[in-house]
């Protein structure tokens, strides 16, 4: 009874050894990736929390101020001017409709009126203007979180890809010495296949070397 085992069947066999070999080391490989917990305050509509904390107050100082900020506003007080000082200027130089000058020249009622409207026109203007402070300071905020929380997802991401190369390095570690274990038995048991494998490697290589430096140019 021949008891004897050919290059080949040992080859077979050594080469199954090694894959369940790698196999177990794969399965017993406990990596594991860091867990990060993405607790940031929810991102924040500043115009609408602005509005949601108007008062009647806040409202009113804006239409006052809007209106006051606006062209109509000017032209119309433009004309009511212009009116108002032509209206006195004639009827205070004609001598017979003299009494219905209500305001001639130097115009104290109209200085009074303007006076009066500026004010009260300063006022509206400063509480929209303390409101709109408010809502800057509300937008400054809001992007401080966006830029706080910009930068923890960054780092995360980061430490991520530093624990892959650590993985990754692992793990080609081991291919390495589990290819060389391999090249040597093999190199021991058939020379000729052992040197036709590291003959194809070296090409296998050369090829994807050029191909990538034809793709890089």
């Amino acid at each position: 009874m021949d008891t004897s085992i050919s290059p080949e069947m040992a080859t077979q066999s050594h080469t199954q050894t090694h894959k369940e070999g790698f196999q177990q080391w794969i399965a017993g490989l406990h990596i594991q990736f860091p867990k990060f917990k993405h607790d940031h305050p929810p991102i924040v509509d500043v115009n609408k929390v602005a509005d949601e904390r108007l008062t009647t107050g806040d409202r009113i100082a804006d239409a006052v101020s809007a209106t006051i900020g606006s062209w109509r506003f000017i032209i119309i007080q433009s004309i009511i001017l212009a009116l108002w000082i032509a209206a006195n200027v004639v009827f205070f130089t004609l001598i017979e409709l003299r009494y219905l000058s209500w305001d001639p020249y130097p115009f104290i009622l109209l200085n009074l009126a303007l006076s009066f409207q500026a004010a009260f026109a300063a006022p509206f203007v400063m509480m929209s203007q303390n409101r709109q402070a408010a809502k800057d300071r509300l937008m400054a905020e809001s992007d401080y979180h966006c830029n706080v929380k910009g930068e923890v997802e960054v780092r995360n991401i980061m430490e991520h890809l530093d624990h892959q190369d650590v993985v990754i390095l692992r793990i080609l570690q081991h291919m390495e010495a589990h290819h060389k274990e391999t090249v040597e038995h093999l190199s021991r048991l058939d020379p000729e296949m052992a040197r036709r494998l590291g003959t194809d490697i070296q090409e296998l290589a050369a090829e994807e070397l050029t191909n990538d430096l034809g793709g890089n140019s």
